[in-house]
């Protein structure tokens, strides 16, 4: 053999030797990666081709305290198709498809049928297993899809997948919008749905899905591995009926005096319970929107409704009593370098203190403050703090605004803070905190935290209850407490809140008027505005409820509480009271007789004698022939007696029809405006004001 041919097949027993190995190296390889290996590669395997995604819970409802939905998770689903099962064979899809795609057009009116069947097919022709056909379809409309031509066969012919997610929703939309709330990802929480999210949000789930061709990921089962526990419901306090008259009345004044935003709470006394509330303010295109919880998050001047606070504080102290006189000079003062002014100068001289706080006197309170407590004003700050003013209530909602009561060691208390503060400036409480402080008058001193959320329920069983919070056993001693109740029973029956007078039940409270200085300009004339509430409880004699409303900025010239913030609360406290049986007094035989005497209203003597002998009513009469008469109930008859006018001042014409009340009107030269039907009602200058020719007096008839 040849050396040559002997070097060949050397070269190639060497060559075959090395493959041998490499071949050997390679098997081992694959067996170590098999069998050693195995376990870890297959899980990093499975790792890139099946994932656990979390499942959320139906979050939990919140309910009205009369069990109406306030806010509900709604089922809404993405449907998607699995082209490629194995039922769905080519002769049923195309004899199928052009009727599918007919009732999906049908349903959804988002594109014409040619093109749905577009969509499917090239789906079909891809081999699409999770293919998206549309997003958020209700579960009504998600229930019609399943019955249409192919999907009807089921999810393992038809190849329909309907992945369910939840909406959320407030059925009664604007109602106690804002108070509800809302949770949002990145959104501060705000309200119940945020103050009770760990009650309502339940305990998520788990599905493993599967990644199919084209990157897409689908359910690996028809069933989740862990199925998600739903939250629990929340039964607020809020009455829905309630409600609805608080937000509707708030709306129709707001709209009637123009004015930027307004609020109404309504509660119960003794549990402190929210039974309506209402904000609502006017956007740029002049819709009004809950856009803000104001009743619970705005922290303002209050104005008149904190003189309650400073009458309080003279009564516990000893220094005044109900029958003492102040001489008001006729509503102007000088305190320092400002000059305290009542709302109508020159009407008032020396008044009892009872008078002085019925008729809202601006100088009357600060007088008597600034008398006692000059030389010590920190006293009159540590009295005010002791009935529970200047601390913020514990709501069970975040939100609360911080109340300002200023201390004399504030480096702005001035010579003038102490007669200022008395009369509600210079000092900022929310809505609710002012009504708490109301509430806890009508509590006979027991001052209470707001409650907004009674109950926590579980598939109907009660697994939490909140009970009332009492802030404070008592306020003051029970003798201001009784003292406070008469005062704000006199605002009503003998002062700024007549209109408030009501023949069945009777209602205690207080007007305020307050002035919102301009952000740049303060308080200078021409630029200020007015901010108008009424806050107080009925049936005075025996209290269950208790009720503030404010209005912000009505621009309609009309500013007064009496006549923008007291009507709402009379709506809303009329409907309490037509719907709440045990309000009711029981009517005796002698209060029939005497309901026969039907009510008469003011008018000119001769006419009212006239309707009053056509009737054959029993009258006996102080009145005289060609004069004004006010007319009264006496037991079984009515009695009437001359009502007294002066040329120069402005006459109450409260109670007269409108045909009068327009003579006597504008028989002294002034204009009249008409709001409302029947009786009037209130009127926008107060009687005894000066009469200035030619001016406009608003008569708000009910």
């Amino acid at each position: 053999m040849s050396d040559n041919r002997k070097n060949i097949l050397i070269r190639v027993y060497i060559v075959f030797a090395m493959m041998t190995l490499f071949g050997a190296a390679i098997v081992g390889r694959i067996w170590h990666i098999q069998y050693v290996q195995g376990d870890e590669w297959r899980a990093k395997a499975d790792s890139m081709t099946i994932k656990t995604v979390t499942i959320d819970p139906a979050r939990g409802n919140i309910f009205s305290t009369d069990g109406s939905l306030l806010a509900t998770s709604v089922p809404i689903y993405d449907l998607r198709v699995d082209l490629m099962v194995d039922g769905l064979t080519s002769e049923i899809f195309n004899s199928k498809i052009d009727s599918l795609s007919m009732s999906l057009a049908w349903l959804f009116r988002d594109k014409p049928a040619r093109e749905y069947k577009r969509l499917l097919s090239e789906a079909r022709r891809d081999k699409r297993r999770y293919f998206l056909l549309k997003k958020n379809v209700s579960h009504k409309d998600m229930l019609t899809v399943r019955k249409f031509p192919i999907f009807n066969m089921g999810r393992n012919k038809g190849g329909l997948i309907a992945e369910q997610k939840n909406k959320r929703v407030k059925p009664f939309n604007l109602l106690a919008a804002r108070t509800i709330g809302y949770k949002m990802e990145g959104v501060e929480p705000v309200g119940i749905e945020g103050a009770f999210d760990s009650y309502l949000q339940g305990v998520s789930g788990q599905r493993l899905m599967q990644k199919i061709s084209g990157g897409v990921w689908k359910p690996l089962n028809d069933e989740n591995e862990i199925e998600p526990q739903d939250g629990n419901d929340v039964i607020t306090t809020i009455d829905l009926n309630l409600q609805d008259v608080a937000q509707s009345s708030l709306y129709k004044q707001l709209s009637s005096h123009n004015a930027d935003k307004g609020c109404a709470v309504l509660m119960e006394v003794q549990t402190g319970r929210v039974m309506a509330i209402a904000n609502l303010q006017r956007d740029e295109n002049g819709v009004y929107h809950e856009s803000f919880n104001f009743a619970v998050g705005e922290s303002t001047e209050p104005g008149s409704t904190f003189k309650l606070a400073s009458m309080m504080a003279l009564l516990e102290d000893g220094y005044i009593d109900l029958d003492d006189t102040v001489d008001t000079k006729g509503g102007r003062m000088q305190f320092a370098n400002r000059i305290m002014r009542d709302s109508h100068e020159g009407i008032y001289g020396k008044l009892s203190m009872q008078k002085v706080f019925e008729v809202s006197s601006n100088v009357g309170i600060s007088k008597m403050v600034h008398q006692y407590y000059t030389k010590q004003p920190q006293a009159f700050v540590d009295r005010l703090r002791d009935m529970g003013l200047g601390e913020k209530l514990g709501l069970q909602i975040t939100g609360e605004g911080k109340p300002y009561l200023k201390n004399t060691s504030d480096k702005l208390w001035s010579k003038v803070t102490l007669p200022w503060l008395s009369i509600g400036y210079e000092c900022s409480f929310t809505p609710l905190q002012i009504l708490t402080f109301y509430n806890a008058v009508a509590n006979n001193g027991k001052m209470v935290s707001p409650v907004f959320v009674k109950e926590i329920r579980n598939k109907g069983q009660v697994v939490k209850e909140f009970k009332t919070t009492v802030i404070r056993d008592s306020i003051a001693s029970q003798a201001t407490i009784k003292k406070a109740q008469t005062i704000l029973e006199g605002v009503v029956e003998n002062g700024t809140a007549s209109l408030l007078k009501h023949a069945q039940y009777k209602v205690a409270g207080k007007t305020g008027t307050a002035q919102i200085a301009n952000a740049k300009e303060g308080y200078k004339s021409g630029k200020v505005r007015y901010q108008a509430s009424f806050v107080g409880y009925f049936p005075a004699d025996n209290p269950r409820y208790s009720c503030i409303v404010v209005v912000y900025a009505p621009n309609n010239n009309l500013y007064y509480a009496s006549q923008v913030a007291a009507p709402i609360f009379k709506e809303i406290a009329d409907k309490v009271y037509a719907t709440s049986i045990e309000l009711h007094k029981e009517i005796k035989e002698e209060q029939l007789l005497a309901s026969n005497v039907p009510s008469i209203k003011k008018g000119h003597y001769n006419h009212t004698d006239k309707v009053v002998k056509t009737l054959r009513i029993p009258a006996k009469s102080e009145g005289s022939p060609d004069q004004w008469v006010n007319v009264q109930k006496d037991g079984d008859q009515v009695a009437y007696n001359n009502m007294q006018f002066r040329h120069d001042l402005v006459p109450s014409v409260v109670g007269m029809g409108l045909r009068d009340a327009i003579y006597v009107l504008e028989g002294m030269g002034l204009q009249v405006r008409i709001e409302g039907r029947g009786a009037v009602i209130s009127q926008s200058i107060t009687a005894g004001s000066k009469i200035q020719k030619g001016q406009e007096i608003v008569l708000q008839l009910g």
